[in-house]
């Protein structure tokens, strides 16, 4: 699978870049995601994410997370199916400034925030989502079980 990633904040040491990638990489694996998908991760600040937030979200504030799916089909739209294009899972925007606050405030590393909140932005591209608490237990604790697994647990 290939993952972009784009720093607009110029902030984010490679390291974690690296972590993302593998973590990405570990639940694509998990979820038998094909080899040829292919999706984008951004680090954004507040101001960055708030925008976002507000255009597409219509909630004014910003936010840790937010995965724009290319699988979800809209009111109407055809799904296309071709063998030979790679499958596009969509876009992940993690706010660099609210997984700094939120290491502080969980008491947890950096890295395992970068990690938790590129997995919960994939599984997001995946399908799961968490509106209804059926949906949320599934998709928090499918979260859960990849970190564990690869070795990420809350420290």
């Amino acid at each position: 699978m290939h993952v972009d990633f784009h720093d607009e904040t110029n902030s984010v040491d490679e390291a974690f870049v690296d972590l993302v990638e593998r973590i990405i990489q570990f639940a694509a694996t998990k979820e038998e995601v094909p080899a040829e998908a292919e999706l984008s991760i951004s680090f954004v600040d507040n101001k960055e994410i708030q925008e976002l937030n507000r255009n597409y979200r219509q909630k004014d504030q910003a936010t840790d997370v937010i995965s724009f799916a290319m699988q979800e089909l809209g009111e109407g739209e055809v799904e296309v199916l071709n063998e030979d294009l790679p499958v596009l899972l969509g876009d992940i925007i993690i706010s660099v400034d609210m997984a700094n606050a939120q290491a502080k405030e969980y008491d947890h590393s950096l890295e395992r925030e970068f990690g938790f909140l590129a997995l919960h932005g994939f599984l997001h591209l995946l399908g799961y989502d968490h509106s209804n608490k059926e949906d949320e237990k599934k998709m928090f604790s499918r979260q859960e079980e990849i970190l564990h697994e690869y070795g990420l647990q809350r420290s």
